[in-house]
């Protein structure tokens, strides 16, 4: 049915701006449907060709003046398609890319603020200022997206950010609050453990051993074990069970 529809279709190509009434194109779409069923089911097959052969007789011009319209039509959609097409598939690239991008900044600022917090005798909340800063620059930075090369097709339709300046949006990049330092506080029910400072300026570290060479080559400090002597040895003195 469908391929004998598809062949009757070739030459009942009339549209309703060809009738001058609403009721003639009604009428006329029954007779293709009564066409379609009678070939489909091989009744009165003959007379129904003859009225095919008729029609196409009397409506010879305006049957290929609709077959040309027709062909423009199709070609222009599949074209248009095809723009559509290939706009979202650059879309989709420059999305991806882009992300990767936003991704691979991300860790590279986190890396480089720990790395700072770590082994930088500055602040430590003059260093959060400092990357906050930095990180709303780069955001502004962000919402300028380079625009994407026009392409052009044969016919002369270009694609591209000529038709749409703003096709190709900013991602929009889900951000929490910024991180705000706050000095980690342990409940220790007992007193308070020196200072990290107090540990050399009153003398709590000589009676530590120093640490060796291959010991501070893996980040050990004898500071971190008189401090934790401490605070093990004053945890919990205030405790009443």
């Amino acid at each position: 049915e469908v391929d004998i529809r598809k062949r009757v279709l070739r030459d009942f190509n009339k549209k309703e701006e060809d009738f001058s009434t609403l009721r003639e194109y009604n009428d006329y779409l029954e007779e293709v449907e009564t066409i379609v069923y009678n070939l489909t089911n091989n009744v009165d097959v003959i007379a129904t060709n003859k009225t095919i052969e008729q029609y196409k007789k009397e409506n010879k011009d305006l049957i290929l003046k609709n077959k040309s319209k027709i062909g423009r039509e199709e070609m222009e959609l599949e074209e248009l398609l095809e723009e559509e097409k290939q706009q979202d598939e650059i879309r989709k690239r420059e999305l991806v890319r882009f992300e990767q991008e936003e991704k691979k900044k991300k860790v590279r600022v986190k890396e480089a603020l720990i790395d700072e917090l770590m082994f930088s005798n500055a602040d430590a909340k003059n260093i959060l200022e400092t990357f906050a800063n930095s990180v709303q620059t780069t955001k502004e930075e962000v919402k300028v997206v380079p625009a994407i090369r026009a392409t052009q097709f044969s016919t002369g339709i270009k694609f591209g950010r000529q038709r749409q300046q703003n096709f190709l949006p900013v991602p929009k990049i889900e951000e929490g609050p910024l991180y705000v330092y706050e000095a980690p506080r342990q409940p220790t029910d007992g007193p308070l453990p020196p200072t990290w400072e107090d540990l050399e300026v009153k003398g709590y570290i000589n009676h530590m051993e120093s640490e060796k060479d291959e010991h501070r080559a893996g980040g050990y400090r004898s500071n971190i074990s008189c401090l934790r002597a401490l605070q093990e040895a004053l945890a919990g003195l205030y405790h009443v069970s």
